[in-house]
This record gives structure tokens, C-alpha cells and sequence, in this order.
């Protein structure tokens, strides 16, 4: 594909910033600089992994893969939940998930140890986490504002903190998994994903392609799960004092 070519695909950007302005929705100075970031980071990231596939060394390999961690938990917590010590929560459930993913990925031999493997499945998995991350945090949030009255009750009757957000984490923890399982559920039918049709765009077989997006889905599954529930259990205790007293505030 050349830079024409990519130039003319700019006329979607042109048609969102109309309807935008058509529709009096604001977002005209928000769609121009998503547009103009995005191009910008993308080119980097093309340069940046030529060189971290052609170097082929692990250090670089586990740089980037620290950096997209980074940048991923700095995302979740520049939207203001309000939580005391996110960031190092989130960093934590962000470093497991992806020491967990491909400690079975490359210890079964799914994938071999290769930058080229490594790094694309980790953005996958770090970005699908960041969204959980914070659909989580967002619904925490509120239900735990409208619930005030059924942690305080609880409390109040010698329960502990765990206690009081037991049944609320159960309902944000399903909350924040249910698009991924909708979307896992559509799979093939209503949308491709975007590494299988790359894949078959590059030339490569389908069934091929599509074996190795099973493999992405499975562990954004996994990845789900895991981020809500590590998160949980890391987050709410950052709601309460040592007394056990909810200092949540919005």
C-alpha cells in the first residue's frame, strides 16, 4: 500500500469529523488529535519493531513489553477512579497476566520464544487487559456509590470489608467480562478479527490464520478473568482504612 493510498482513507476521518459537526457533538478537536496520534505512534511502532525483530535480542524484546505495560496501567489511571495506589495495582494485575499468558504459551510450545511472536501477542493481551481494566474500575465505581447503604449495613453488623464488597465485586467482575465473551461468541460470524485478516491480507493460509487467532481469543479469555479478579482482590481493600471503614469518595 502506498502513502496515497493510505492519504485517501483520511476521507473516513473527514466523514466523522462532519457528522460530528452536523450532530453538534463537540468531538471534531478530539477526532483530530486521535487521528494525528495515532498515525504518529504507528509509524514509530513500525520503525521500533523492525529493529527489536532484526536485533532479535531478549533484552530489547522485554523492554517493549515493560514500556506497553507502562503505558497501558498510565491509560487506566489518568481516567481518575479515585483509588489510592492504582498504579502499582494495576502494574502488578498487568505483569501477571502476562508473565501467566506466556509462561503457557511458550512453555507448551504454542509460540515460539521470538520477538516477532512475544511482543504481538503481548499487545494483544496488554490492550484487551487495559480495556477490562477499566470497564472494571468504571463499574466499581459506581456500584459502589449506589451500594453505600449495603456496605455500610454489612459493616455495621461485624462484617469485614471483604464481606461488604463480596457480592458487589461478583457483579463487576461479570460486568467488565461480559463484552469479551459476547464478542468471543460472534467470532467468525459477525466480525473478523484484525490479526487473522492481516494475516490473510500478508498472503498466509486461512486455516493458518485462523489457528493462531484461536489461540489469540483463548487467551483473551483467560486474560478476562484474570484481569477482573486479580484486580479485585487487589483494589478493594484500597477502599477501606485500617478500621475497615469505607473511605471510597468520588
Amino acid at each position: 500500500m502506498s502513502l496515497f493510498t493510505l492519504s485517501l482513507s483520511l476521507v473516513f476521518v473527514g466523514l466523522a469529523i462532519l457528522l460530528s459537526n452536523g450532530f453538534k457533538l463537540g468531538l471534531e478537536k478530539d477526532i483530530v488529535i486521535a487521528t494525528v496520534r495515532s498515525s504518529i505512534q504507528l509509524l514509530i511502532i513500525g520503525y521500533v519493531l523492525t529493529f527489536i525483530f532484526s536485533a532479535d535480542n531478549p533484552f530489547f524484546m522485554v523492554l517493549m513489553i515493560l514500556l506497553m505495560i507502562l503505558a497501558a496501567a498510565q491509560n487506566i489511571v489518568k481516567k481518575k477512579h479515585q483509588i489510592p495506589g492504582l498504579m502499582w495495582r494495576v502494574i502488578v494485575t498487568l505483569l501477571t497476566i502476562e508473565a501467566v499468558t506466556m509462561l503457557f504459551l511458550m512453555g507448551l510450545n504454542i509460540i515460539p520464544p521470538a520477538p516477532r511472536y512475544v511482543i504481538t501477542f503481548s499487545g494483544m493481551i496488554i490492550g484487551s487487559s487495559m480495556v477490562i481494566a477499566n470497564l472494571f474500575l468504571n463499574r466499581l465505581r459506581a456500584e459502589v456509590r449506589n451500594r453505600k447503604e449495603e456496605i455500610a449495613v454489612i459493616l455495621s453488623l461485624g462484617g469485614t470489608a471483604g464481606q461488604a464488597m463480596a457480592a458487589i465485586l461478583k457483579d463487576v467482575i461479570r460486568a467488565s467480562m461480559i463484552p469479551t465473551i459476547e464478542s468471543t461468541k460472534t467470532m467468525g460470524l459477525v466480525q473478523l478479527p484484525g490479526m487473522m485478516t492481516g494475516q490473510i491480507i500478508g498472503g498466509a493460509d486461512p486455516a493458518e490464520a485462523v489457528r493462531f487467532q484461536l489461540v489469540i481469543v483463548f487467551s483473551l479469555l483467560a486474560a478476562a478473568a484474570l484481569t477482573s479478579i486479580i484486580l479485585s482482590r487487589l483494589v478493594y481493600p484500597a477502599l477501606f482504612n485500617e478500621y475497615e471503614q469505607l473511605i471510597f469518595k468520588e
